[in-house]
């Protein structure tokens, strides 16, 4: 079988989705910025047009890194955090959350450096990623900017996918459907 796209503008920027099978009826259209610069920052002015007023933004490893970094620069070079997928050696201690995304095939967890936390303490934190689909790994994120005492002030994505789009709670620059096997969207 041969690859199917789906079309889209986003932000200006004319793109190809390549469609991905997760089951034996249901494909996601695979949205990935790295490597894609002149999306990215499209992306990030674009979302950065529409965002309330925030203290940090913070995102969720991998795929949310080049959106963030690059909203940040765009702000003026704003120090951002990063929920990780693992705790590394220079955190100060972690707090942690768990999450099962759409594109994952397990349960994994995101981490939150203590060190960061102190920092979001009392302040308004912007949550962003590139696609929220079933919200899990939103919900991570929430989960640890709670427990760091920050105060969400917003929820922002590039791509609401499936039922997503109806969310009212969260931002976003496009739709992103979900397709049956034969590549039409659902």
């Amino acid at each position: 079988m041969s690859q199917m796209y789906y079309k889209m503008n986003i932000a200006g920027v004319d793109r190809a989705l390549p469609l991905c099978p997760i089951s034996d009826t249901l494909m996601i259209g695979a949205f990935v910025i790295f490597g894609d610069p002149e999306l990215t920052t499209a992306c990030a002015k674009a979302l950065l047009d529409r965002a309330p007023e925030y203290d940090y933004l913070i995102s969720a490893e991998a795929k949310g890194i080049p959106l963030v970094h690059e909203m940040a620069r765009i702000a003026g070079n704003q120090k951002y955090f990063l929920a990780r997928k693992a705790p590394k050696l220079y955190m100060t201690g972690v707090f942690e959350a768990a999450v099962r995304s759409i594109t994952t095939a397990k349960e994994q967890k995101l981490y939150l450096d203590t060190a960061d936390a102190a920092l979001m303490k009392g302040k308004r934190i912007l949550i962003v990623d590139d696609v929220i689909s079933t919200g899990e790994s939103l919900a991570a994120i929430e989960h640890l900017v709670e427990l760091a005492g920050g105060e969400i002030v917003g929820k922002m994505t590039i791509l609401a996918e499936g039922d997503a789009q109806d969310r009212t709670d969260i931002t976003y620059l496009e739709k992103l459907p979900l397709f049956n096997s034969n590549g039409e969207p659902l």
